[in-house]
């Protein structure tokens, strides 16, 4: 059968003016039975999906087109999502370079001015290049030639800050936590010296600064307002399973980075990581203890959140899906049966 003539005749004989996709459906294949002599049950599956698509681009041209243009406002919100974004950082360093400038020589006033700004910009954005100035500040500054207590701290209050005001999720942590590694590990190759203290001082940093953000979640969570909560109900599965393991994702962390990078900085990472051992101990305990506040406080919403998936599961996509469901099992053991058949008669041949 000629396909591109079938899919041209059912085009051209489709009925519009029918109200319901029914009747428009109905009338598509009487006209295939009664003026093509085509029936549907003679047709192979190239042919048969010719006749569904060709009915499905026809009633769903409109909304393709609605969507094509929604997903084309779509990128450029999104551009200028991120040249906005980019103007609210920029203002937001004028603003502070301004004040600097104008309170100079006042030290006190300085070092509070620069815990605020820590905590007032996006960290995310420029991490690498801020941890790298961190370090490089702390090996130049620091005459007695210990730089470990300065960058352990440099690098928990930078984790801290980059964590805490995000989504709690194992990609974005990681995604922090070995950003800030690499920059350390970057500046500790370049300086073969002092690279045991660079990164012993930068995973002391980083594991503190998780503890502590985990620790700010755990208070938050006492005042988190009900809208928060039931995105948070929505996501819960997620969270307590990254709670359950930001240990292995730590150690995940560093031992990635440490096979990636030459045999000194492989060796000093898993030395260091492996020292750490009681250390992610608190890690641990502070992630069980927010985990099982979190099971505390959301258990009715847990419910309700059940109850909600209870009533979704009678919606129509719900239907739709266990209908689909039902047909993919009749699809795979009317194949199974083919097979087996088939296999059969090969066998029954051969004797």
């Amino acid at each position: 059968m000629d396909l591109n003539k079938l899919q041209t005749d059912i085009s051209n004989s489709y009925n519009r003016r029918f109200k319901s996709v029914d009747k428009r459906v109905a009338h598509a294949i009487d006209y295939l039975n009664n003026d093509l002599k085509i029936q549907m049950n003679d047709l192979n599956l190239h042919e048969i999906k010719t006749v569904a698509t060709t009915i499905l681009d026809i009633e769903t041209q409109s909304l393709k087109d609605d969507v094509e243009s929604l997903l084309a406002q779509k990128e450029i919100i999104e551009r200028s999502l991120e040249k906005k974004s980019e103007q609210l950082q920029e203002s937001k360093y004028d603003v502070f370079n301004a004040i600097e400038t104008h309170i100079e020589g006042e030290k006190d006033a300085l070092y509070k001015l620069h815990q605020i700004k820590l905590q007032s910009i996006d960290l995310y954005d420029f991490l690498s290049e801020m941890v790298e100035s961190a370090i490089i500040t702390a090996l130049e500054k620091d005459k007695d030639g210990d730089i470990r207590e300065t960058t352990q701290e440099v690098i928990k209050d930078i984790t801290f800050e980059a964590i805490k005001e995000g989504s709690l999720n194992t990609i974005r942590i990681r995604k922090i936590l070995a950003t800030i590694l690499q920059s350390a590990v970057d500046i500790a190759e370049a300086t073969p010296t002092k690279a045991e203290d660079i990164l012993n001082a930068t995973l002391h940093g980083m594991r503190s600064g998780l503890v502590r953000s985990i620790d700010r979640f755990k208070k938050r969570l006492a005042y988190m307002p009900i809208e928060a909560k039931h995105i948070l109900i929505e996501d819960y599965d997620t969270i307590m399973e990254d709670l359950n393991q930001t240990d292995t994702l730590f150690s995940q962390v560093v031992q990635t980075q440490a096979s990636e990078n030459s045999q000194l900085i492989r060796k000093l990472l898993i030395d260091i990581n492996k020292d750490m051992h009681y250390d992610l101990e608190e890690l641990v305990h502070i992630s069980k203890e927010t985990a099982d506040v979190m099971r505390e406080r959301f258990s009715s919403f847990a419910k309700t959140a059940v109850k909600k998936a209870d009533t979704a599961l009678k919606s129509e996509a719900a239907q739709e899906a266990k209908r689909m469901g039902k047909q993919a099992w009749a699809v795979a053991k009317t194949a199974l049966g083919s097979a087996i058949k088939t296999a059969k008669g090969a066998i029954d041949k051969e004797r």
